[in-house]
């Protein structure tokens, strides 16, 4: 297959995992109403809680997580693949009370077929004077990863992870076409920054780049960006969410489009060693 019919799935997550359920459901029903056959949601698609005890207070295993569970069902009613950008799990990591920022991907009969947790979080102090400590609460992950797909391979990252191109050269190199982007961007990063990293990620690597937001006031106080976008292996916008309300953006990617991005700038074969700067 050589063309795929994509949806990104844009929310405003709340911070209980029914009413998370009850958000992104209608959302993803319609993604495949609408031919989707791999459809993106954002990152912390299962709660935004910025207290860490209204976080502990739901909190489960990803196995045991209701938003989880409910969308691998969901992926097999509807006979799609679906990428929860990610879900905030327990960790699984003895004496480490953090979470993981976990992307999971499900496969059209409701199985697993890759899971990663994010390698980069976000401690940051904006000139705005909001400021982020991601690390207190969430644990890092330590590999990268490709999933395979019915449409090659797909590279999985979270949000801050944007901004490390290293990752999405090695995540080309291994073999992915795709590379996913859940995230829920600051107001202010994404004003700024959104579309030229996910431009300029796309250009590097010559893949297609799906990056499904989080958008709008949350309960918790944040502020998200919103613009849901898909890049082309050339570095064009496919398609792109002028907003941060919920909605689905819908697009079908030309596969072969990788191949001819690829042979017109062989970048991923020109790499070269070199002495570092001193």
């Amino acid at each position: 297959m050589t063309a795929l019919p994509v949806a990104l799935v844009q929310t405003r997550t709340p911070a209980s995992p029914a009413a998370a359920c009850a958000h992104v459901e209608p959302l993803i029903r319609e993604a495949a109403a609408g031919g989707a056959k791999l459809i993106l949601t954002p990152e912390a698609t299962n709660f935004v809680i910025r207290d860490r005890q209204g976080r502990e207070a739901v909190l489960a295993a990803a196995e045991e997580d209701e938003v989880v569970r409910r969308l691998r069902d969901l992926a097999r009613e509807l006979g799609v693949w679906l990428l929860i950008g990610s879900a905030i799990v327990r960790s699984g990591v003895d004496g480490d009370e953090r979470a993981a920022n976990r992307s999971i991907l499900v496969d059209d009969h409701g199985g697993v077929a890759a899971t990663y947790d994010k390698l980069h979080v976000y401690d940051v102090d904006l000139p705005t004077g909001e400021s982020w400590r991601e690390s207190a609460a969430i644990r890092p992950g330590d590999a990268a990863v490709v999933a395979g797909t019915p449409w090659g391979g797909l590279g999985m990252t979270v949000c801050y992870d944007l901004r490390f191109p290293q990752l999405f050269r090695a995540l080309a190199k291994a073999g992915a076409s795709l590379i996913a982007v859940p995230s829920a961007f600051t107001v202010p990063t994404g004003e700024a920054h959104w579309e030229t990293l996910l431009r300029a990620r796309a250009i590097e690597t010559g893949c297609f780049i799906l990056a499904p937001a989080q958008g709008g006031a949350h309960e918790d106080g944040r502020r998200t960006w919103g613009r849901s976008t898909i890049v082309g292996p050339w570095g064009e916008v496919v398609a792109r969410l002028d907003h941060d309300e919920p909605g689905v953006l819908f697009a079908t990617l030309d596969l072969d489009a990788v191949a001819r991005a690829r042979q017109a700038v062989p970048q991923l074969t020109h790499d070269r060693d070199f002495a570092p700067p001193r």
